[in-house]
């Protein structure tokens, strides 16, 4: 379950896991373990909630965070 850092309109990003990434028809989007980047919780949401959907029309942007296989990948290395 890839996690992801949720840019919503008008809101602080959103850190959560997701099932799959949305498709191009989809227009919800369902984030389980939502909270703020730093791990707090979203002061909107109640403090047991444990999945929340969002429209899609409210997301910027989703940046995939790397997960612990892609973490061990090294990039270009000069030598």
């Amino acid at each position: 379950m890839p996690s992801v850092l949720i840019h919503i309109a008008n809101e602080d990003p959103i850190l959560g896991e997701i099932e799959k990434l949305p498709g191009s028809g989809e227009t919800i989007i369902l984030v389980k373990n939502p909270r703020r980047r730093d791990g707090k919780d979203i002061h909107y949401l109640v403090a047991n909630v444990t999945q929340v959907i969002w429209p899609i029309n409210r997301v910027n942007f989703i940046e995939i965070m790397p997960g612990e296989d892609e973490e061990q990948i090294i990039g270009f290395v000069r030598e």
